[in-house]
């Protein structure tokens, strides 16, 4: 199948190809969804080892010069002045009338006055007209290598991008080209993202495969991050969806002067959120999926905001806004095809960041 003439193609896209990867539509770009080994293998092959995936399509607005802090933190709800140069911050830009998450974003703070955003693909021109900045996506790939090994292995390609610790950020030399490197994913596992130059993109890849990293798509990638309990924007954030409905609070400065979409945020903050996000654990193979009914004592609450097959857990599992009452162990079902399957209501995450990754 040929994909659209207008989907943007990652500077990774022949080495996926040659792979045997199938390629999907995603965000705009045509990205891999799995390889010859599927989704299951490669999501296991993360939990228990190190895998590779490239996120290329995820959005990099630089913002650089003296003002570039101040303008970032009176936009963003999080506090960069926690952090600092070589460091990383998860915030979101909220809209300025209801305060629904437009885009949750991590910030590399790079060096003193450079500072790259990194949003989701599709929103990569919205978070500009909100920050400014200028957009380098097509400049580099976003490796992402992930998993209990996956620092040992990267260790022997690029020692001082392995070395990067959970939330820091780095810039480093490999073969002669400036990369940079930040202890952050999407998988609840340890592990990094490089951004490398697009010309070096296909030679660092094929480095890092041939240390036993395997290549994964996008489809393990969402179903570990399902496990994880890891929002994802257009399903657990998005219009009409606060940080405070997801449960996600903590990525607020309060006690900033301003931020967009303060005034709405501290209005429902006030009153008490309708909803709050929860983990749903439904018996069987079956998977939940976006849109079905989540029933609490044989009522409709909720619908699955995003579901699939656990490979962990031999089950399905879900995320659903609920009631902000509804209290975790509640027996519960997922109407699947019309048919109430029986689960209960569970604490995030599914599945927990092992101790020491």
């Amino acid at each position: 199948m040929t994909p659209p003439d207008d989907l943007r193609h990652s500077p990774l896209d022949a080495a996926h190809r040659a792979l045997g990867a199938k390629l999907v539509p995603f965000g705009g770009w045509d990205m891999p969804l799995s390889y010859p080994s599927g989704t299951l293998s490669e999501h296991r092959a993360c939990r228990t080892a190190a895998v590779a995936f490239d996120v290329s399509h995820l959005g990099t607005v630089r913002v650089t010069g003296p003002d570039a802090f101040e303008h970032l933190n009176r936009t963003l709800t999080n506090d960069l002045a926690k952090i600092g140069p070589g460091r990383a911050q998860y915030t979101h830009l909220l809209d300025q009338a209801d305060g629904s998450v437009l885009d949750d974003i991590i910030v590399w703070w790079v060096d003193e006055h450079r500072f790259d955003v990194m949003p989701n693909a599709s929103n990569t021109s919205r978070v500009i007209d909100a920050i400014g900045g200028t957009d380098v996506t097509a400049e580099r790939a976003i490796i992402a290598v992930q998993g209990p090994t996956a620092r040992a292995r990267l260790r022997e390609v690029a020692p001082d991008a392995a070395a990067v610790g959970r939330f820091r950020v780095a810039e480093f030399d490999w073969q002669g080209t400036p990369c940079t490197v930040a202890g952050t994913g999407y998988t609840g596992e340890d592990g990094v993202e490089v951004a490398v130059p697009a010309d070096a993109a296909d030679s660092f890849w094929q480095a890092v495969l041939d240390v036993g990293v395997e290549p994964a798509g996008l489809g393990a990638r969402d179903t570990l991050r399902l496990e994880a309990g890891l929002p994802l924007h257009g399903h657990e954030l998005g219009p009409g969806i606060t940080p405070l409905q997801a449960g996600l609070g903590w990525v607020v400065a309060w006690d900033k002067p301003a931020f967009h979409g303060k005034a709405a945020l501290e209005a429902e903050r006030e009153r008490g959120v309708s909803r709050k996000l929860y983990g749903v654990l439904v018996e069987g193979r079956q998977p939940p999926r976006q849109g079905y009914t989540v029933l609490v004592d044989g009522k409709p609450a909720g619908e699955v905001t995003s579901g699939n097959f656990s490979p962990m857990l031999g089950c399905g599992i879900a995320l659903a806004f609920l009631p902000p009452e509804t209290e975790p162990d509640t027996a519960a079902a997922v109407e699947v095809r019309g048919k109430p399957v029986p689960g209960r209501i569970v604490r995030l995450p599914f599945v927990a960041k092992k101790k020491g990754a």
